[in-house]
């Protein structure tokens, strides 16, 4: 008896010290804080999906583009995509302290975070070489104007908030890169020779949007005889002059993005060394 009561005070005890090694070995702060953020990172993660989803599902075409970097669906899908498998995996590691998972979380993150890091040295190195990537962006954009309402919808957006029109070469691109703006002969558009009504200057505080003010220009033109009608300034250079006066702003956001991955990358591998100390193994990480 006095045998068998010795070894049930000693199991009660090593139960009693595995508890208390459970406590102290996981942190329940830094457990629960990552589960918190990668939660609401994933809630983030999946509103941009199914907007995205929404948003290809209304446009309601067969044929609708499909270039990713010019349909802004398109990127929405792509990019909540791998922001929800990214948020699951560091939601679900935390909360079942499931290593795999953690770890996973951990080197994507570690990852894009490097990949954005090198990205801004490479662009800011060699930013002629960016200005002539946009430049193509912008004119694949502009050439399936109508093609995407998204698209189009952007495209306004950005020539009546940065009062510019068209690329690199301003409201020639319209002429030289859509074909129902442009100056040929076999176009038979009413918009031939004109430019979107985005890149029209307002006239007084007009009510009705006069969609059609930019029409019928002459096919040789020029940003002298047009100025006094639309924006000639191209949307590029004007952008840029932007970004350059708000370098404070751009800062800022770019903190604010690094921010977050950091301190995700910080909870999820203090969180992997703590588990991997309950469960026995020295080296941690």
């Amino acid at each position: 008896m006095e045998l068998g009561g010795r070894r049930e005070r000693q199991q009660r005890q090593q139960l009693r010290h595995r508890r208390q090694k459970r406590v102290t070995a996981i942190s329940p702060l830094v457990k629960y804080s990552l589960f918190v953020f990668t939660f609401f990172f994933w809630l983030i993660a999946g509103a941009l999906l199914g907007i995205g989803i929404y948003a290809r599902v209304e446009k309601g075409q067969v044929n609708a583009v499909v270039d990713l970097l010019a349909d802004p669906a398109i990127v929405l899908i792509v990019v909540g995509s791998l922001a929800w498998i990214l948020g699951f995996f560091g939601c679900v590691g935390a909360l079942r302290e499931n290593i795999c998972l953690l770890k996973t979380y951990c080197y994507v993150l570690l990852i894009l975070f490097v990949l954005q890091l090198v990205g801004a040295i490479l662009g800011f190195v060699f930013s002629d070489k960016v200005e002539e990537h946009i430049g193509n962006l912008v004119e694949t954009a502009i050439e399936k104007y109508r093609d995407d309402i998204d698209l189009q919808n952007l495209i306004d957006w950005t020539q009546k908030e940065f009062q510019c029109c068209g690329g690199k070469d301003g409201f020639k691109d319209w002429h030289q890169h859509n074909r129902y703006f442009n100056c040929s002969e076999e176009n038979l558009s009413r918009e031939r020779c004109g430019v979107p009504y985005s890149c029209c200057r307002p006239e007084g505080e007009e009510v009705v949007i006069n969609t059609m003010c930019g029409y019928d220009f002459a096919p040789d033109a020029t940003p002298t005889e047009a100025i006094d009608r639309i924006y000639i300034r191209s949307c590029i250079f004007a952008v840029a002059d932007w970004a350059r006066e708000n370098l404070f702003l751009l800062g800022g956001i770019a903190m604010g993005l690094a921010i977050p991955q950091l301190l995700g990358i910080v909870l999820s591998r203090l969180l992997v060394n703590q588990i991997m100390v309950e469960q026995g193994f020295q080296n941690g990480f």
